[in-house]
C-alpha cells in the first residue's frame, strides 16, 4: 500500500495504461506479456503491422497494436496524443525499440551512425518528452529505458549502438533527477545476453563468441526475454516506488564477470 507521500504510478481505481515500443517481438513482447498478465492495458508500437497483429492475437484483449515508426520523429506527438484520446492517460512507458548495425569502425558511414542514434536515442527522448507531458498532469508515471551491456563495457563493431546505449544511461539519470520530484520515476534495464532469434543466430554461427559470452557470465547460461519482462514489471510497480535513476543489469552477472 502506498502512503500519502508516495503516490502509486496509476491513479486509484483506474486501469493502468502502458506503451511498449518494439513490443511485437523479443524482449518487448515478453515485457508486454508480463504487463497484460498483471492487468495493465498495454499498447505495443512498431513498424510492422503484421507482426504487431500477430503479437496482439497471442497477448489477448488487454494488448492493443498501433503502428508507429519511432525513427519518424515528427509522427511521435500524434501517436501519443491518439493514445491519450483513446485511453485517457499513460502510466508507463517502456522505450524498447532499437536497431543495431555491425560494421568495422572505419566502414561506418555518417548516415549509418545517425540512423542508429535517431532510432535508439533521439526517438527515446522525443517519446519520453511527449508522454511525460501527460504524466506531469497527474503527477505520476514510470518510464523505463532499455539499455545494453554495450554501455557497460566495450564491444567491437557496434560503435553507433554502443554510443546510443551509453547515452541512454546518462539520459535516464538526467530525466530521473528532473522528473522524479514531479512524480515520474525513470529507470533503465541493461539486458545481458538474452536468448532471442537474433542472438541465437549470431552466437550459434560464432562458437568462439558464444564460449566467451558464457565464460564471463558467472551464472553460466543466457537469460530469457521473460527475465527482462519480470524486471520491467517490478520497476513499473509500487514495489519499486522508491527506486529512480537506476540502470539495472539483468545479465546473470555478465557485467561484473571476469
Amino acid at each position: 500500500m502506498s502512503s500519502k507521500n508516495s503516490p502509486p504510478d496509476g491513479a486509484a481505481g483506474d486501469k493502468r495504461v502502458a506503451i511498449v515500443t518494439g513490443g511485437g517481438s523479443g524482449i518487448g513482447f515478453a515485457i508486454t506479456q508480463k504487463f497484460v498478465c498483471a492487468g495493465i492495458e498495454t499498447i505495443i508500437a512498431g513498424r510492422n503491422q503484421k507482426k504487431l497483429s500477430q503479437a496482439k492475437e497471442k497477448l489477448g484483449p488487454l494488448c492493443h497494436a498501433i503502428t508507429c515508426d519511432v525513427s519518424h520523429l515528427a509522427s511521435i506527438p500524434g501517436f501519443v496524443n491518439n493514445i491519450i484520446k483513446k485511453f485517457g492517460h499513460i502510466d508507463i512507458l517502456v522505450n524498447n525499440a532499437g536497431i543495431n548495425m555491425k560494421k568495422d569502425f572505419c566502414e561506418v558511414m555518417d548516415e549509418d551512425f545517425q540512423q542508429v542514434i535517431t532510432t535508439n536515442l533521439t526517438a527515446v527522448f522525443v517519446m519520453s518528452r511527449e508522454v511525460a507531458k501527460n504524466m506531469l498532469k497527474k503527477k505520476s508515471g514510470c518510464i523505463i529505458n532499455i539499455s545494453s551491456m554495450a554501455a557497460q563495457y566495450g564491444l567491437p563493431k557496434v560503435i553507433a549502438y554502443s554510443a546510443s546505449k551509453t547515452a541512454i544511461d546518462g539520459m535516464t539519470r538526467a530525466m530521473a533527477v528532473e522528473l522524479s520530484p514531479k512524480g515520474i520515476r525513470v529507470n533503465a534495464i541493461a539486458p545481458g545476453f538474452i536468448i532471442t532469434d537474433m542472438t541465437d543466430k549470431a552466437l550459434n554461427s560464432d562458437t568462439e563468441r558464444k564460449e566467451k559470452v558464457l565464460s564471463r557470465t558467472p551464472m553460466g547460461y543466457m537469460g530469457l526475454p521473460s527475465d527482462i519482462g519480470d524486471a520491467a514489471l517490478f520497476l513499473a510497480s509500487d514495489a519499486a516506488k522508491y527506486i529512480t535513476g537506476v540502470v539495472l543489469p539483468v545479465d546473470g552477472g555478465n557485467s561484473i564477470g571476469f
